[in-house]
C-alpha cells in the first residue's frame, strides 16, 4: 500500500487552516495542524511529517524562529505561507533554510503545485535512491513511489515503520547507529531510550521477514544499531 504523504500545518488563522487542511485531504494528503509554534516544533520533531506549510506570524513564537529550529536537525521542506511581503522577510527566511515563500492569499491550485514540487525536492535530498528502486532478495522498496514490497506483494508500513526502512536501505551495508536512526526519525528532542525504535523495527520484522528470528533484510548490530543487507 502507498504511504500517504504527511503535511504540518503551522498556522494561526483557523479558517486558513482548516482550508488548508481540507483542500489537502482532498487530494489524499494526510494533515495535522496547530496554531503556535512551540507545539509545531514538537509535532515536526514526534511525526516527522513529509512537509511543513508555515505561517510567520504565530501567537507565541515568530515563524522565523520555528525554521531556525527545525533546520538544527531536519532538511524536511517547509514552505512559508505568509502575508508579510516584504522582500527582505522572503530573503531572511529562505535563508534561515525556507524550501518556498508563498504570499497570501495563495490559489489552491498554486499552493498544491508547490506542494508537490517541495516533495519531490525532498524526497531527492532525503536518500540518493530517490528514483530508484532498492532490491534485496524478495525486498523491493520504490524510493520514488513510496511502494514496500515482499516477494512481490505490497507490504503496508506506517509512516514511522517507512521512514526507518528508507533510512537503512539509503544506507544499505551499513551499521546505522541507534542514535542516527532516532535522530533521522523522530529529531533530537527524542530522549535517547532506543525503547520505541525497538517496538517499531519488532513490527517491521513481522511485516518484512519470513522468520523474524532469524532475519534476512534488517540485521542487528548489538548494543549498536541496524544494517540493511546489501543492494543486489
Amino acid at each position: 500500500m502507498k504511504t500517504k504523504a504527511t503535511i504540518l500545518i503551522i498556522e494561526d488563522e483557523e479558517n486558513i487552516a482548516d482550508f488548508i487542511e481540507t483542500s489537502l485531504r482532498a487530494q489524499n494528503y494526510k494533515a495535522v495542524s496547530t496554531r503556535m509554534g512551540k507545539e509545531g516544533i514538537a509535532l515536526a520533531a514526534s511525526l516527522c511529517p513529509d512537509l511543513i506549510l508555515l505561517d510567520l506570524g504565530l501567537p507565541d513564537l515568530d515563524g522565523m524562529e520555528v525554521i531556525r529550529k527545525v533546520r538544527e536537525w531536519s532538511g524536511m521542506p517547509v514552505i512559508v505561507l505568509s502575508a508579510r511581503n516584504q522582500e527582505k522577510e522572503k530573503v531572511e527566511a529562505l535563508d534561515l533554510g525556507a524550501d518556498d515563500y508563498i504570499t497570501k492569499p495563495v490559489g489552491t491550485s498554486e499552493l498544491m503545485a508547490r506542494i508537490r514540487t517541495a516533495l519531490r525536492h525532498g524526497a531527492a535530498a532525503g536518500t540518493q535512491k530517490s528514483e530508484n528502486v532498492f532490491i534485496t532478495g524478495g525486498l523491493q522498496l520504490d524510493f520514488g513511489k513510496r511502494i514496500v514490497k515482499v516477494n512481490a506483494e505490497e507490504v503496508h508500513l506506517t509512516q514511522v515503520e517507512y521512514k526507518i526502512v528508507a533510512f537503512l536501505a539509503a544506507n544499505a551495508g551499513r551499521v546505522v547507529t541507534y542514535d542516527a536512526i532516532i535522530s533521522h526519525v523522530w529529531g533530537p528532542y527524542m530522549d535517547d531510550n532506543n525503547r520505541i525504535l525497538r517496538v517499531n523495527m519488532a513490527n517491521i520484522r513481522r511485516k518484512l521477514e519470513n522468520n523474524p528470528a532469524e532475519p534476512r533484510y534488517i540485521y542487528t548490530e548489538i548494543g549498536v544499531g541496524y544494517r540493511m543487507a546489501e543492494e543486489e
